[in-house]
């Protein structure tokens, strides 16, 4: 009988194979703002993570993107702005709008995938043994028998994804909205970095940028 073990070590790597690369799962656009382009325009970006410096890598690695995609981002340290979807709140609103902003890219980053590589293994083992005597004098002596097996101590590493949203400003009305997932890996900063640079090629596609 084949093993589950054995079914897992083949089956993985095609299972994975799938979702190898930073994509588009799902996006959506308001027919109202259809075509409307924030090119030379503010944008407030606001990024919502688990912790501070994800945080900040994902803020900066959005705006850089924007600015590259022809928009002028503006950020704030603002601990009280939410990423939304709409309503966003009266700070974020007071923010975007004390900045010029036209609109607000807010993006929500969490854990969506989490992979453990296996551990090290133990073996226990019965060792040699020897002695004198047994028939006619002779030495006996006994090979060692054990067994192996995985303990913890795996290496799990997470696999990100990043809900983003586009409000306007003056309307508070979401415009589009977008999830982006990543493949697990150890390197946060640049899971962050493909994160921004899809999620910001996603929304210039659909004529925002």
């Amino acid at each position: 009988m084949v093993s589950v073990r054995r079914i897992a070590a083949l089956l993985g790597p095609a299972l994975l194979a799938g979702c190898a690369t930073t994509q588009v799962n799902v996006q959506w656009t308001e027919p109202e703002f259809k075509g409307r382009s924030l090119r030379g325009e503010k944008v407030l970006v606001v990024c919502d993570a688990p912790d501070v410096a994800t945080q900040r890598v994902c803020q900066e690695q959005v705006a850089a993107r924007i600015a590259a995609a022809g928009a002028t981002p503006v950020t704030s340290q603002n601990a009280g702005l939410t990423a939304g979807p709409p309503p966003t709140n009266d700070a974020t609103l007071v923010a975007a709008r004390g900045a010029g902003a036209k609109a607000i890219f807010g993006i929500t980053v969490g854990a969506d995938v989490t992979v453990v590589n296996p551990g090290p293994s133990i073996g226990i083992g019965v060792g040699g043994f020897g002695g004198s005597g047994g028939y006619r004098g002779g030495t006996v002596t006994g090979g060692s028998v054990g067994i192996g097996f995985p303990i913890g101590g795996g290496q799990a590493t997470t696999g990100y994804a990043a809900n983003m949203v586009l409000t306007d400003a003056a309307t508070v009305k979401l415009m589009w909205s977008s999830k982006v997932t990543t493949p697990a890996s150890s390197n946060v900063t640049a899971q962050m970095g493909e994160l921004a640079r899809v999620g910001v090629e996603a929304a210039r596609g659909a004529g925002f940028f």
